[in-house]
């Protein structure tokens, strides 16, 4: 009888076909809609914008790496994409009135110090993309111009559609949608694209939409009920800003959402009352902060809401003699 080698694994031996490398390339694609749409409406800074941060990505992670002196056949072996959806993400959610160096740092911090710092793709403890958008936020803000409005025959600067909603003027709902005649970021205007990157990942079971449409649903509703339970703000609050694309892309990264179905109810639904609050108390986009906060109470719910093992089964109370 011919020797063979055998492999043991613990249970249970389900074999899945979805590698993260297969997931990763999934999102790219997913995220292909809203880069495209980007980039027709704010021309070749966006594009500029998208490929310095995905090449900036992609070379902290391979840099680090080998300091590390990991051998390089490991590292194009053990390449799955993560780098490159953190870059995309980092640019897609921040505008072109951003100067054009900040995705440098907003990646590369993303990459050295959120990802790989603690131990690489599936340790990190919050989203690398959000808290790379907030690096760039917060280091400069000071810096960036007026936003542009997109689709016009000279460009000109306005508020973003966030700035306008608080402001109390009226806005179309198909511009909100289409995400033109309204200034904003990269890859946020264009709700359409992001549907329909949103879809994609539904199709192809990378997530599932209902958790982030309980994010966007309650989100509206309470803005609803803070706004003096006036329901013409619904549709305006949340085709707003960036709430769909954080709910969609950002919030329901695996590493940094619950292990349970319960657990993840909650904590949508929590981020879309954060997401809210927050954006009435400071009148500007907070969908970052509130993921990255959300990000943090993970392990707290997960402490208390603990997933049945694998085959559990009640067991039965006996019957009092």
């Amino acid at each position: 009888m011919e020797n063979k080698l055998l492999k043991f694994s613990s249970s249970p031996h389900v074999k899945a076909p979805k590698t993260t490398k297969w997931i990763m390339i999934n999102v790219c694609i997913s995220l292909m809609p809203a880069a495209a749409s980007g980039i027709i409406f704010f021309g070749l800074k966006a594009f500029l914008l998208i490929a310095l941060s995905v090449l900036t990505a992609f070379l902290s992670e391979t840099l680090y790496l080998l300091i590390i002196k990991k051998p390089i056949k490991d590292i194009l072996k053990e390449f799955d994409f993560t780098s490159i959806v953190t870059g995309l993400l980092v640019a897609l959610s921040i505008g072109t009135n951003y100067p054009i160096y900040s995705v440098v740092f907003g990646s590369a911090f993303a990459i050295i110090v959120v990802k790989m710092l603690f131990g690489g793709t599936g340790k990190n403890l919050v989203n690398p993309a959000v808290t790379g958008r907030i690096f760039i936020f917060i280091s400069f803000q000071a810096m960036v111009t007026p936003w542009l409005i997109p689709m016009t025959s000279t460009p000109t600067t306005g508020a973003t559609n966030l700035e306008l909603l608080f402001g109390g003027s009226s806005m179309s709902i198909l511009d909100l949608f289409l995400g033109t005649n309204l200034g904003g970021c990269i890859g946020e205007t264009c709700k359409l694209a992001i549907l329909i990157g949103g879809v994609y990942l539904a199709v192809t079971k990378i997530i599932n939409i209902i958790y982030p449409l309980i994010t966007i649903a309650v989100s509206g509703l309470f803005a609803v009920c803070l706004g003096g339970f006036d329901f013409s703000l619904f549709l305006p609050f949340i085709l707003s800003g960036g709430l769909i694309f954080g709910a969609i892309f950002m919030a329901t990264d695996y590493t940094t959402t619950p292990n349970t179905t319960l657990g993840n109810i909650i904590y949508f639904i929590m981020l879309g009352l954060l997401v809210t609050g927050l954006r009435f108390a400071t009148k500007m986009e907070t969908i970052s902060f509130a993921i990255l906060l959300m990000n943090l109470l993970v392990p707290l719910i997960d402490k208390f809401i603990i997933p049945k093992p694998f085959g559990y089964k009640k067991p039965k109370k006996e019957q009092l003699k």
